[in-house]
């Protein structure tokens, strides 16, 4: 039984390929007849158009996929140059900043390696510019012999302020744009005199000028270190810079006149400073007795917490009797 299948299968299988055989036969001999060709060749003419036109729209939404992926591409790289390049700004930023601050600190310890007295560099730590109050916190205090009333001033010997305010590790500085700050000022060319006081904003005026001085704008003012009688000095030293006169109010009915000062140091802007430590100035205080200026300690030093000191006025000489 399984021999009778297997020989129709056989069968079967023969007659196809029989078959299959005799197609391709009949198929390659009407080919290759001339009818058969000009019809091929006129089929592949007419259809030429349409298969250009197919291979055209291919090739267009081809490239418009490359283009989308070019596309995506870019944006991925202009992503990335966007983050690179902002990542150098602020580290052109950081390094700008860190090169003024090194800048200004080489100027102070130069201001100090000059200056006749003796002084402390220290940081900024803290700001408070509002209407009612301006003044820095600095990064040392009494630990470091900062104490109220020290002067302080910054690079190229520009006047900043006074502490008014120190403990062990911080002192608090008001600065000369404060309100309730007043520095005598005189100008630098023609040696006018006035009171220069803060004003809101942080603006300098100098007023109580005298009318028949002729102040112009450009003239730095600068502290005058005035002695008084007694040999009691002026509450700041003599030369620090204040500001550069920028206009100049006069009023013919006045006796006085008034001047607008830009401050010499950026004082919105402070990085470093340095504390002056041992001058000595000012009128003393009601709790306060001046002292002998001769009567000096080691190496001429003050003794401790008297100030201000005073030069002994000579005693007045007998005057010869009339004849």
């Amino acid at each position: 039984m399984s021999t009778m299948f297997a020989n129709r299968a056989t069968r079967r299988r023969a007659v196809t390929f029989t078959i299959l055989l005799s197609v391709s036969l009949i198929l390659m001999a009407i080919s290759s007849s001339p009818g058969v060709t000009e019809f091929q060749n006129a089929m592949g003419y007419a259809l030429r158009p349409i298969q250009g036109a197919i291979h055209d729209v291919a090739d267009g939404i081809a490239s418009a996929v490359a283009a989308i992926g070019d596309i995506d591409r870019l944006h991925s790289d202009n992503a990335a140059l966007r983050q690179e390049n902002q990542r150098l700004a602020n580290e052109n930023l950081r390094a700008r900043a860190i090169e003024q601050e090194n800048e200004s600190y080489a100027g102070l310890l130069q201001l100090k390696s000059s200056f006749g007295y003796e002084t402390t560099a220290a940081e900024v730590i803290g700001r408070e510019s509002s209407e009612a109050r301006r003044s820095v916190t600095i990064s040392k205090g009494t630990d470091a012999g900062i104490e109220r009333g020290d002067v302080v001033i910054a690079e190229g010997g520009a006047l900043v302020g006074r502490v008014t305010d120190a403990g062990p590790t911080f002192a608090v500085v008001t600065l000369i744009s404060d309100r309730t700050s007043t520095v005598i000022g005189q100008t630098e060319t023609s040696q006018a005199k006035g009171e220069v006081v803060g004003q809101l904003g942080g603006a300098l005026i100098m007023q109580k000028i005298d009318s028949t001085e002729k102040v112009q704008p450009g003239e730095q003012v600068l502290t005058p270190g005035l002695q008084l009688a007694g040999g009691i000095l002026s509450s700041y030293p003599k030369g620090l810079l204040i500001g550069e006169i920028t206009d100049v109010q006069r009023d013919a009915n006045s006796v006085v006149q008034t001047a607008y000062l830009l401050p010499t140091a950026d004082l919105d802007k402070l990085a470093y400073v340095l504390v002056v430590l041992d001058y000595v100035g000012g009128l003393p205080g009601p709790d306060d007795t001046p002292i002998d200026c001769s009567k000096t300690g080691p190496s001429g030093a003050l003794p401790g917490g008297e100030q201000p000191c005073i030069d002994p006025s000579a005693a007045p000489s007998a005057s010869p009797l009339l004849p």
